[in-house]
């Protein structure tokens, strides 16, 4: 299922489960904040799996995120036993990792060092 919320790029995906309308509607909440965080996401796309345990007695739900941006793609998987709180720690997950990668970002932009060219030129102070 595609879905386009408040001209985000979200993609919500059930896998062996029928995703109801307040299932959807609770994904588009809690992934709005990620593009409020960062504005330069693409796409995001969440699938959510059900998984039934062996001898049919333990279930699970796998929830997978998937953000497309400039430079890297981000995956992030986690099971719950409950579907609700599979998608919430989805979401938390994502959005430490898009602070992590903005934070990083920020550090290295401020971190500029002089470059050292091997050649025989005269060294010059910066801002001369």
């Amino acid at each position: 299922m595609h879905t386009e919320a408040n001209t985000h790029d979200l993609i919500i995906t059930g896998i062996h489960m029928d995703l109801t309308e307040s299932l959807k509607q609770l994904v588009r909440e809690k992934v709005e904040k990620l593009f409020r965080h960062e504005e330069r996401i693409i796409r995001v796309k969440v699938e959510l799996e059900y998984e039934q345990g062996k001898g049919g007695s333990e279930h699970m739900f796998i929830a997978k995120g998937h953000i497309v941006m400039n430079g890297p793609l981000l995956n992030v998987s986690v099971t719950d036993r409950d579907c609700h709180k599979a998608i919430d720690l989805l979401v938390d997950k994502l959005d430490r990792m898009l602070r992590r990668k903005s934070r990083l970002k920020r550090v290295k932009r401020k971190n500029t060092h002089q470059v050292d060219i091997p050649a025989d030129l005269p060294k010059v102070a910066a801002g001369e």
